[in-house]
């Protein structure tokens, strides 16, 4: 099956993820009247995933002062309660992010290179911003685990874009 890019400047397809704290959802990609930024992370077999995670904790007030924050992976609800438990991590977190959920946001899906890393499909890394009606503003999809936003770069640039009601760009 093939992915094809999300579409910036339309509204994104509703997805909805469990939350691992307990028998609610969490849907993107719905009007909320409030902007939100979704983190996939490849699960808890990713040391690099865990280091991105612990610096978006360290800074989340500053995320949360102006977006909902929802991180996903396609790791089971044990998994993720072992990286929540392990390092204390206080954003939505999700598990069981589907096939069709990382195709239809674009994602690279991988197959495990060993049971040791995992035993299903995941996907790779993304990062994608969504306005409070629902359309995405921005996504960033890598191939890997070694590239990604800047935090830092990245929070300053959605401050600047929500301030200053900045238009969707690379839609030409």
């Amino acid at each position: 099956m093939k992915a094809s890019k999300p579409r910036v400047g339309a509204k994104l397809d509703q997805l909805s993820f469990s939350a691992v704290d307990g028998d609610r959802s969490i849907a993107v990609g719905q009007s909320k009247g409030r902007w939100t930024i979704l983190f996939v992370y490849r699960g808890r077999h990713c040391p690099r995933c865990k280091r991105y995670l612990n610096k978006l904790n360290a800074a989340l007030p500053d995320w949360t002062a102006i977006m909902d924050v929802v991180v996903v992976s396609a790791d089971t609800q044990q998994k993720a309660l072992e990286d929540r438990e392990e390092f204390g991590w206080e954003f939505d977190l999700c598990y069981g992010l589907t096939e069709a959920q990382m195709r239809s946001l674009g994602l690279y899906v991988s197959e495990p290179l060993s049971d040791a890393e995992t035993t299903h499909l995941f996907s790779e890394p993304g990062t994608f911003a969504i306005r409070p009606d629902g359309t995405l503003m921005l996504a960033d999809i890598s191939n890997g685990p070694a590239a990604r936003p800047d935090l830092e770069e990245l929070l300053d640039g959605m401050n600047f874009n929500i301030e200053n009601n900045r238009p969707v760009r690379g839609t030409a």
